[in-house]
């Protein structure tokens, strides 16, 4: 039986990495897999997703708008379906892909943030949470050593940001994962961390 899988880990915990992997996985096995990933995630251009470790490939870009069932429903053949950058999901479709793994019978494998930059859930993430029949955490580590949580914004200078939009893309140049620990402790002490 088929399940929805969301596997979710801070910034630079490789979870691109691990989707990529999976998707040669399976395709080693002879099975078709239908990448995708949210229109919202513009780092490596429209349709390429790309891991800090250098895998890639094309993924198929999906609109806050688009119809997930009725995009999956177009395709000639599907027998896993890998999400990457779930988080920037809306609800709706992660009801579609739910419906699919129910319905059709096809796993779909979910990787992602679970929160923000201010520690708050992402409304795809939530909802994965919510509908979920497996949920994993990639960890990450923080500088001190301990388990990074939280999605640290830095700004050009390299102080921790506490307001904006909830969306801002960027990688190493503008993220840091930490602890929850270290990360209330700098904005605290206005620390240089970058």
């Amino acid at each position: 039986m088929a399940k929805l899988y969301f596997k979710y880990g801070s910034m630079g915990s490789s979870k691109t990495a691990q989707a990529l992997i999976t998707k040669y996985n399976y395709e080693e096995k002879g099975m078709t897999v239908w990448l995708v990933k949210p229109a919202a995630d513009t780092r490596d251009g429209a349709v390429i997703l790309r891991s800090r470790v250098g895998l890639e490939a094309r993924a198929e870009v999906v609109a806050p708008h688009t119809d997930v069932l009725e995009r999956f429903e177009q395709q000639e053949k599907v027998d896993v379906i890998i999400v990457d950058e779930c988080q920037f999901m809306t609800p709706e479709q992660i009801d579609q892909l739910r419906y699919i793994v129910d319905v059709h019978n096809i796993p779909v494998l979910c990787f992602g943030l679970r929160t923000d930059f201010l520690s708050t859930l992402f409304d795809g993430s939530r909802r994965l949470f919510e509908v979920a029949d497996t949920i994993s955490e990639i960890k990450a580590i923080c500088d001190c050593g301990a388990k990074a949580t939280t999605n640290a914004r830095i700004d050009s200078e390299g102080y921790i940001v506490t307001e904006g939009d909830q969306l801002l893309l960027g990688g190493n140049d503008r993220y840091l994962a930490m602890c929850h620990k270290c990360w209330i402790r700098n904005i605290r002490e206005h620390r240089k961390v970058k």
